[in-house]
């Protein structure tokens, strides 16, 4: 099993193929284990894939502190290190987009180019976990909300429809290894707390920002589709990209499609 020691954590990863090195982040408190339904399949063959449990996650050590998305950042520089990897491919998603803009901006000369999915720079609002989400996590219990909540912003009543077998083999992935309640809300809070927007200018490398069309929710504030546009409007020279029809969780239930952009924006 490979880990490496970085400060108070061992953080657990796996590597995939040869060639270009590529990091993948996942969504919130979220192990890499759900990149290898598709994406590392894809990509292995012709990238290094690089794919990796966050502290708190999957097979990862879980130390009780306070985590921040600069954290897990610093985490994956210790693994580029680890790797002898000195620039690769990046992509986040979701929260993971937050820690890909850190090591963007802090790190560039270890970012050949930046994929940011379904992402944003900040929270509108103070920092601290959602009342919403809490008060669902109580009435559902946790393994449930994350189901739950995960349906509901991550697929569409088509897909659910159509492709039931995939959804289930989705969740099996992602529940397999499901972390403890305390470190999915030390995810949250350390998500909530992340805030680059006033450095977006300073990403400099190619970058690909891309969104569901769908991904709008009018209960919440800032959407992804919202911050998504804010990112494109932020980094010079960003592509964008609109998946047509699709919410939260595509690289699951559009993953045809998805790997056509990557592989694009690769290709440019």
């Amino acid at each position: 099993m490979p880990t490496f020691r970085t400060n108070d954590a061992e953080i657990y990863y796996e590597t995939h193929g040869q060639g270009q090195p590529f990091l993948f982040f996942s969504e919130t408190a979220c192990d890499g284990q759900i990149w290898k339904l598709y994406q590392v399949p894809e990509f292995a063959k012709d990238h290094q894939v690089i794919v990796h449990d966050y502290r708190g996650t999957g097979r990862s050590s879980k130390p009780p502190i306070d985590y921040t998305t600069k954290m897990f950042c610093d985490d994956a520089v210790a693994l580029l290190d680890h790797l002898q990897v000195k620039d690769a491919i990046v992509l986040g998603h979701s929260m993971g987009g937050r820690v890909a803009q850190l090591l963007a901006l802090d790190h560039p000369q270890r970012v050949k180019k930046l994929i940011l999915a379904s992402t944003g720079a900040s929270f509108p609002g103070g920092a601290g976990l959602p009342l919403q989400m809490c008060q669902e996590m109580i009435e559902w219990g946790y393994a449930r909300y994350v189901r739950e909540h995960t349906i509901q912003v991550g697929f569409t009543a088509d897909f659910m429809r159509e492709q039931p077998e995939r959804l289930e083999t989705f969740f099996r992935q992602r529940l397999d290894n499901i972390c403890p309640v305390e470190f999915y809300l030390r995810h949250v809070l350390s998500r909530q707390g992340h805030d680059t927007s006033p450095r977006l200018k300073d990403i400099r490398m190619p970058t690909l920002v891309m969104v569901g069309e769908l991904e709008g929710d009018p209960k919440v504030v800032m959407t992804h589709r919202m911050s998504s546009d804010i990112l494109a409007k932020g980094i010079s020279g960003a592509k964008f990209v609109l998946l047509p029809k699709q919410k939260h969780n595509y690289f699951a239930s559009d993953t045809d499609n998805v790997h056509k952009v990557i592989r694009e924006f690769l290709r440019d």
